[in-house]
């Protein structure tokens, strides 16, 4: 039976929320933004701010001006020495900066490249654009590898250990073709090339995560993935979907983290066989072994390694969330200027 989850605390500011950060420990980051009167802005970039708030009551420890400012690329987290990661865009180009969590100070800012997508954690931020992909160190803010393959383009991020998982497009260049997505494997801290979890076979990787030893994909039409051993079993999971359809149109695949296992996968689960079009938002992030499932303002947590279920709840305001993140059995939720920290014990 669904039940609705615990909420821990509910903060109102006095910004429009454009992201949020969240770990094991220490404060809430906030990143916001003032609108301009009238709703219009000249520059790309709408100037930011970042806020911390205390993880376990809420309450505002401290806001400050922050030169990342609102736009095309944005993440936040927390670098080695505890202080606050913001990069993204500003007016003077992308940049990263680093911040006292004690205060918001300013401690240091570097002008980097443009990306779409990035990861931050305590050693290194990871970032990809449809070109490349690159590593800044948490400590210099430089630069320090970069990866990139004529034909091949970039799209979602994510990290194990010392793996970074790729989600790419192998660009044909061939008229009325359907490019096909994969996922390469790269070293975190060197950028070497480590293989293909999954060759290209996929119409579309919509979301990728890792926990548990698994590597998730978000995804559809995943039969030619699952190959002639699996069919039964596809087939059957097709055939007791109550959408009803000829073909899964959104499903989660779960694979194993190592290479030399490429493209095999550990479990799959079809979440709609509905016209694309018909298809409501969903998407999926992770945490300790765990995946949650969004659907609306419905929430499912799943065991990674198995997709076996854990538990699921109704989270208010999640129907229409800005951001959302889970950490240590709390979700994180940012409405428009509402942010409040639920408690999800499965």
């Amino acid at each position: 039976m669904t039940s609705t989850a615990r909420r821990r605390w509910c903060r109102e500011l006095d910004t429009e929320v454009s992201g949020i950060a969240f770990g094991p420990e220490g404060p809430v980051l906030v990143h916001g933004f003032d609108p301009p009167a009238g709703g219009k802005w000249l520059d790309d970039v709408i100037p930011g701010k970042l806020a911390a708030l205390d993880r376990n009551s809420g309450e505002l420890m401290w806001m400050a001006p922050c030169e990342v400012g609102y736009g095309r690329g944005f993440a936040a987290g927390f670098g080695a020495l505890g202080q606050a990661l913001v990069l993204g865009p500003s007016t003077h180009g992308h940049r990263m900066v680093r911040m006292s969590l004690k205060n918001g100070e300013l401690l240091e800012g570097s002008d980097i490249p443009s990306f779409d997508e990035s990861i931050v954690a305590r050693d290194a931020c990871h970032c990809a654009s449809a070109q490349r992909v690159f590593a800044l160190d948490s400590l210099t803010l430089k630069e320090t590898w970069e990866y990139a393959r004529e034909g091949e383009r970039y799209h979602g991020l994510a990290r194990s250990g010392n793996r970074l998982y790729v989600s790419f497009t192998q660009v044909s260049g061939g008229a009325g073709s359907e490019d096909p997505q994969g996922v390469l494997i790269l070293d975190a801290e060197t950028g070497e090339y480590g293989g293909q979890l999954l060759r290209p076979s996929l119409p579309s990787i919509h979301g990728i995560c890792t926990t548990g030893g698994c590597v998730i994909l978000f995804t559809e039409q995943i039969e030619d993935v699952l190959g002639a051993e699996r069919m039964g079993e596809y087939a059957l999971a097709m055939g007791n979907h109550p959408g009803g359809g000829n073909r899964d149109t959104l499903s989660m695949l779960a694979l194993g983290e190592d290479a030399s296992a490429a493209g095999v996968s550990q479990w799959f689960r079809i979440l709609e066989t509905a016209p694309v079009g018909d298809i409501p938002e969903v998407s999926v992030s992770s945490d300790n072994g765990k995946l949650y499932v969004e659907r609306g303002a419905f929430l499912e947590a799943l065991d990674a390694l198995s997709g076996r279920p854990l538990g699921e709840w109704t989270i208010p305001g999640l129907d229409m969330k800005i951001s959302w993140t889970v950490v240590a059995g709390a979700g994180l939720l940012a409405e428009e200027t509402r942010v409040s920290l639920f408690e999800l014990p499965a």
